[in-house]
């Protein structure tokens, strides 16, 4: 097998010129001999974006480094997706568009040297001609492969597939600053049978987002087909997160040996009118949580992003169903520990005219924190902080509870609003400072409706 040592084509180890040139020569001589592997010896390579080609592999010794330079002029627009919708955006520092069998492997380092991009978005985000680069983006691509990798500062989401069949990441291991913006670890978006598998992600935003695009993408394509093991996720803002963008759909998604601490927010699921979509199939299993503010998520009033304060996000009131309601459906948890949890045990509220429904939670114990800290356990309207709180349930259908114990909370342990069809068995409180019933069950009328000023 030939390998295309950059070296050979004229890059410079450990030096402040970049090696750019160099390096998409090695890949244009892979690319011609009809595929091959270009290699990075070891040593600091400074170089500006890279766009890989067909059966492709770029392979990065131990001790090498390439570190991406941040200069905007280096990451020439292309057009993508952000934040779901197709747009032009700069370059990722690695990407591809229609490629079949890329792969980027070794034990070498990627170096975002995120910081100068973070200072741009936050402090001078007009002088950002195009969203800030990935780390990694392969857009409409088949068989790909990303294997053990340090990923380090990415200027904003870290690996993105999009539009991608038959993705493998494997062994990859991700930091970004906790404070680090939008620096989401792994975010396949409408891509199909992707495997995620002994990752370690420290991150300052989701650490794993499976998305589908938002109203706003005009090509529907599914996120499906997604298995995510063996994982240990710290810090960010969620460990695993579907929506909010998934107007495409999410389906068959399954998660399990893996570890949270510090996430934020454990499983998350979110959406709201107008995104239309459905997330369905979803299996949770042995997962291990710590320090979260709450484990598990399903919010279908979810404010942030574009029109996101907009009357018909937050308004509980029902509103017709039309395909732009979107749906949650067939969640499955089991096998999950959660302990020093600050705000609920869960969290689960659909819409006032399509509830959240065919929801179970099966062997799974979580533990309020002793100087739990109040938060708001999901991003909607109308919810104060809270803490210590059990399972918080509105607009929910056909749900399961069996062998849950929620311990050291306040109130009851399951709080049911607009609950049809809830069964509780087998679960119990412990160690509960405040003893209360353990299931209360409510019907909520909705709010009256609000006064506008040209009605009053």
């Amino acid at each position: 097998m030939h390998m295309h040592n950059i070296i050979d084509y004229g890059a410079h180890r450990n030096s402040p010129e970049p090696s750019t040139e160099a390096i998409r020569a090695a890949i244009a001589a892979a690319s011609a001999a009809g595929g091959g592997t270009v290699y990075v010896p070891a040593g600091t390579f400074r170089t500006g974006a890279i766009f890989l080609k067909d059966h492709i592999e770029l392979r990065l010794s131990p001790g090498a480094v390439l570190s991406f330079t941040t200069d905007p002029g280096d990451y020439p627009a292309v057009e993508s997706r952000w934040e779901g919708v197709r747009r032009q955006v700069h370059a990722s520092c690695i990407f591809g568009k229609d490629l079949v069998n890329v792969s980027i492997t070794g034990s070498g380092t990627l170096e975002g040297n995120g910081q100068a991009w973070w200072d741009l978005f936050r402090n001078r985000r007009q002088e950002l001609e195009y969203p800030r680069p990935k780390l990694i983006s392969f857009d409409g691509c088949s068989r790909v492969t990303i294997k053990d990798v340090m990923l380090r500062n990415s200027p904003s989401w870290t690996i993105n597939p999009i539009r991608c069949n038959d993705v493998t990441i494997d062994n990859v291991s991700i930091w970004n600053p906790a404070d680090s913006p939008n620096t989401d670890g792994i975010d396949p978006e409408s891509c199909s049978n992707v495997r995620i598998s002994n990752c370690h992600i420290d991150v300052g935003d989701d650490c794993i987002a499976i998305k589908s695009g938002t109203e706003d993408t005009q090509e529907r394509v599914p996120c499906e087909n997604i298995a995510i093991a063996n994982c240990t996720m710290i810090h960010g803002h969620g460990g695993v997160v579907l929506g909010s963008e998934m107007s495409g759909d999410i389906r068959n998604v399954a998660i399990t040996n893996c570890i949270f601490k510090q996430t934020d927010r454990g499983i998350r699921l979110k959406s709201r009118r107008g995104r239309g979509g459905t997330v369905e199939d979803v299996r949770v299993s042995n997962i291990v949580m710590e320090d979260v503010i709450c484990p598990f998520i399903m919010n279908l009033y979810y404010f942030c992003g574009p029109r996101g304060k907009d009357k018909y996000v937050w308004d509980k009131r029902p509103y017709p169903v039309t395909e732009e309601t979107p749906t949650f459906r067939r969640i499955h948890f089991a096998n999950i520990t959660a302990r020093n949890v600050h705000a609920a045990a869960g969290f689960l509220y659909g819409l006032a005219e399509r509830y959240v429904s065919e929801v179970t939670f099966t062997d799974i114990d979580v533990s309020m924190a002793e100087q739990a800290i109040p938060g708001k356990p999901a991003m909607m309207a109308g919810i104060e902080d809270m803490n210590n709180r059990g399972f918080y349930l509105g607009n929910v259908r056909d749900v399961q509870f069996r062998h849950v114990t929620v311990e050291n909370h306040e109130g009851p342990a399951f709080y049911i609003e607009n609950g049809d069809n809830v069964e509780v068995s087998g679960c119990r409180s412990r160690n509960t400072r405040k003893p209360e019933k353990l299931v209360e069950q409510v019907t909520a009328a909705p709010p009256e409706p609000e006064l506008s000023e040209t009605e009053t």
